[in-house]
């Protein structure tokens, strides 16, 4: 039975060229410039293709383990930590743990290939629809992606919550913070925390969820957006904005991982671990920001408080009093100027909850009563039959003896 030899085609190549020189066709200078090696070395391959035949030419560690190659109990034990510690992560991810805790270096590249060896993953890739790529913007500020995530982020430790996941389109910058909800407060929080070091964006592209839109008035969020300049974009699906939303499976992945090793079980703990450590080392990895201009605006010299607030207004009585949710507030004198009686005044309740009323951007002063204050008793005189309205009638009355 004739024996099957495997080659690559830089083999067949070489066997080709030899063949030529034993026929006679090539000197062997000039086989060692085709087949692109010393003449030393060509003759050392025309040596063993006349011993061994075709298989000489065949590399001689085909089929054997790398004299590179890492050893086989150093795989076996890290495929036993993988199962141990690290069941659910990822080739590149478990490349990352595996240096910081266990001190081991292997490439995912080699990761990969073992855990398909072992029967961890498959090399199958998930079908995704054909999207057309929409090109990056070209400055950072020019654009932020805004969206909130929920998810059962600390895994049953702590209560299911949302991460308010901002995201620069340019550059890929995250900037990541846990709240109870995707509320008005929370967003609102979270954007004015992103001006305060960031700066204002340009503009923000959001979906239509309640908070950030609505059809029949402004929302909060709207009502700040505009005091900012800030342009506010919808889209239309959640496909429309992908790079929050790939940017949130990321991190359904890789934040959720590093809490567990990290045994973090709450909000506070969890902002805490991302301001400090997570998103400076995840914008070093992922973000692409060296060359690129930054187009923030400076928050400098705006009261970033009446921005981001519930803003709603209110009419001075005559009394100077206005009402607020049922409750009387009185007006009183000071530096700023009362409005007068009939007057539209401005109510911003802050995050922190305090509560502050403007008439044309100056702040007044106020007392919360709880009840209306009682009208002054006015005391009614009734004219004299002498006098003069009483001799000299006016209106229809005049023409009465007519």
């Amino acid at each position: 039975m004739q024996e099957v030899l495997a080659m690559s085609q830089k083999e067949r190549k070489r066997l080709k060229v030899l063949e030529q020189k034993v026929e006679g066709k090539l000197t062997v200078k000039e086989a060692a410039e085709i087949i692109g090696v010393s003449e030393r070395q060509a003759y050392r391959l025309l040596n063993r293709y006349k011993t061994e035949g075709d298989k000489g030419v065949i590399h001689r560690l085909r089929g054997s383990i790398s004299n590179r190659g890492y050893p086989k109990e150093l795989k076996e034990k890290i495929i036993g930590i993988y199962w141990r510690r690290y069941g659910d992560f990822g080739p590149t991810l478990f490349s990352e743990k595996l240096e910081e805790y266990e001190r081991i270096k292997v490439n995912h590249e080699t990761l990969r290939r073992w855990m398909k060896q072992s029967g961890i993953i498959s090399s199958e890739r998930k079908k995704r629809p054909h999207r057309k790529k929409r090109e990056r913007r070209k400055a950072i500020g020019e654009m932020l992606q805004f969206d909130g995530s929920h998810h059962d982020w600390f895994e049953g430790r702590g209560e299911i919550c949302c991460l308010l996941h901002g995201v620069d389109d340019a550059s890929g910058r995250v900037f990541l913070r846990f709240a109870k909800s995707e509320d008005t407060e929370s967003v609102l929080k979270t954007l004015k925390e992103y001006c305060q070091i960031n700066g204002i964006p340009n503009s923000i592209y959001t979906d239509r969820y309640s908070v950030y839109y609505s059809e029949q008035k402004k929302t909060e969020y709207q009502m700040a957006m505009q005091k900012l300049i800030t342009k506010t974009i919808y889209a239309n699906s959640p496909e429309a904005k992908g790079r929050v939303e790939r940017g949130n499976r990321t991190l359904q992945d890789r934040l959720v991982k590093e809490m567990r090793l990290r045994r973090i079980s709450n909000i506070a703990d969890g902002n805490k671990f991302l301001i400090e450590q997570f998103i400076e080392s995840h914008n070093k990895r992922f973000a692409k920001d060296e060359t690129l201009a930054d187009i923030h605006r400076e928050a400098d010299g705006l009261n970033l408080d009446n921005v981001f607030c519930y803003e709603t207004q209110r009419q001075v009585r005559n009394d100077y009093t206005i009402t607020l949710k049922g409750k009387y507030i009185q007006l009183e004198r000071s530096e700023a100027v009362l409005p007068i009686p009939g007057q539209i005044v401005t109510i911003r309740r802050y995050l922190d909850g305090s509560l502050h009323i403007f008439n044309c951007e100056e702040e007044l002063e106020y007392t919360e009563i709880e009840h209306q204050p009682e009208k002054k008793n006015v005391r009614y005189y009734p004219p004299k039959e002498n006098h003069p309205w009483k001799r000299n009638p006016f209106g229809k009355a005049k023409y009465a003896n007519r």
